[in-house]
């Protein structure tokens, strides 16, 4: 393992260069502008979730074809689909007045894919469609790729290991205090209180579809979430589980 996959390993890999663990969890949550890349659009998000939601810095990468992208590290994988939540909540918060078809949410739905999700490919990574590379970005030079949001030449690993190095993975207190500020979830109540009727949206890991079930159903849930679920949802319904 040279001192990159020892990067990717320490940050988003369950297994080296795997994004998923066995049982389809992740610790790399990935959100990505495109179409035209817009780095002082995302660039709020990479602000935002430092400053007000109290965040580790994801890292900025470019994807080789046409966008920009922010890579979350988590220390404890989370189901795919409440990666999907949370990915939905900045997008929501930070890049509202975004086009739709701009923003890409990693892992992502996927009927055809084992357990239903995919994810994007580990940065640095040749392209096929533009035979070009993807990499990752010190925050000061990020925005000098807008026109040509790739590298022509394969990435140093150890350079690109050396923008991973100061990087640090999302503990589960900061993501479930983070899904509260973003108001995907209520806060848990004091141990003190009493049942609530309705009670909070739990982030414990599940498997995906009871999960977005939870979410479609729970009142305390914005309805475009629960909307973005009953999507994610379709395939199950089409295979006859949901």
């Amino acid at each position: 393992m040279n001192i990159l996959q020892a990067e990717h390993h320490r940050l988003y890999c369950a297994e080296p260069a795997q994004l998923f663990t066995p049982d389809g969890q992740v610790r790399a949550l990935v959100l990505e502008l495109a179409g035209p890349p817009d780095w002082a659009a995302l660039s709020t998000v990479w602000r935002g979730v430092q400053s007000e939601l109290e965040l580790p810095a994801p890292a900025i990468a470019v994807n080789g074809v046409d966008g920009y992208q922010l890579w979350f590290s988590l220390v404890s994988p989370v189901e795919a689909s409440l990666a999907g939540v949370f990915l939905e909540g900045l997008r929501t918060r930070y890049l509202a007045d975004v086009a739709l078809r701009r923003v890409r949410l990693w892992p992502a739905p996927d009927a055809a894919a084992p357990g239903g999700w995919r994810h994007t490919t580990l940065v640095p990574a040749l392209q096929d469609s533009t035979q070009r590379w993807s990499a990752f970005l010190a925050s000061d030079l990020a925005a000098i790729f807008e026109e040509e949001p790739w590298l022509d030449l394969t990435p140093s690993a150890e350079a690109q290991a050396s923008l991973l190095t100061g990087l640090h993975s999302i503990k589960p207190a900061a993501f479930q205090r983070a899904l509260e500020m973003l108001r995907l979830v209520e806060p848990a109540p004091a141990p003190s209180e009493a049942p609530q009727a309705s009670m909070p949206l739990a982030i414990e890991a599940r498997e995906p579809r009871a999960f977005l079930l939870e979410v479609m159903n729970h009142p305390g849930v914005p309805l475009h979430l629960r909307i973005e679920a009953a999507k994610a949802l379709l395939p199950y319904a089409k295979d006859g589980g949901a």
